[in-house]
């Protein structure tokens, strides 16, 4: 695994192939856009999704945690897609399993489940944000003016490249400018944002599993 280490407002992160951040100084993974329930609800609906969707996201996010063996995971927001279903029964298994690692939800538009839902998972819910300078971990990216670098999630950002055959190909990425860095959806099961960013930015894109940077 080719991770890509980075020194950002005199902090040192790493971004990983896993489409998520260790944070050393804070011993904390910070990861974005999970929907959990989504691809049960689309069974739900006649759509044959596999559940080994969500096998794999969780298969990735146990490596994660066993590489950097962090004391918290940061969810910046859309952790869950909707109401309780067999998904999220097979999270709360999962989690059971890593009962010390505190989990930290910044609540994101589809994180709509009952107070007592996220308690029972044993996850801390912060609206609208979480700041730990220099960071400040958001859902969605604000406008204007912020003393702090916001991790963010929300747009699924995405980078469209040319392959070798000239056919162009989508990859998830990290997404870095002055005032944020964008992260890509955690979960498989999502679209990709390929739109033009509105500064100046530097992507890293995730290929398999390495991170590379495509340019400035």
């Amino acid at each position: 695994m080719q991770e890509k280490e980075l020194s950002l407002r005199g902090e040192k992160i790493i971004l990983s192939p896993h489409k998520g951040i260790y944070w050393p100084r804070e011993k904390a993974l910070i990861i974005a856009d999970v929907h959990l329930g989504k691809t049960a609800l689309f069974r739900q609906h006649g759509i044959p999704i596999s559940s080994q969707v969500l096998d794999g996201d969780l298969e990735r996010l146990s490596e994660m945690i066993g590489r950097h063996q962090p004391e918290k995971l940061i969810v910046a927001g859309d952790m869950f897609h909707q109401d309780f279903n067999t998904d999220l029964q097979k999270f709360t298994d999962w989690r059971n399993t890593f009962e010390r690692l505190q989990i930290i939800l910044v609540q994101g538009n589809h994180d709509k489940l009952p107070m007592l839902q996220y308690r029972y998972m044993g996850i801390d819910l912060y609206k609208p944000n979480i700041t730990i300078p220099p960071f400040q971990i958001v859902h969605k990216a604000t406008k204007g003016k912020n003393e702090f670098l916001q991790i963010c999630g929300h747009i699924h950002p995405g980078l469209m490249l040319q392959g070798v055959t000239r056919k162009t190909i989508k990859f998830p990425c990290f997404r870095i400018s002055e005032k944020a860095i964008t992260l890509p959806a955690f979960s498989a099961f999502t679209g990709l944002d390929t739109s033009k960013c509105d500064e100046e930015c530097k992507y890293y894109v995730v290929a398999g599993d390495k991170v590379i940077m495509i340019k400035d």
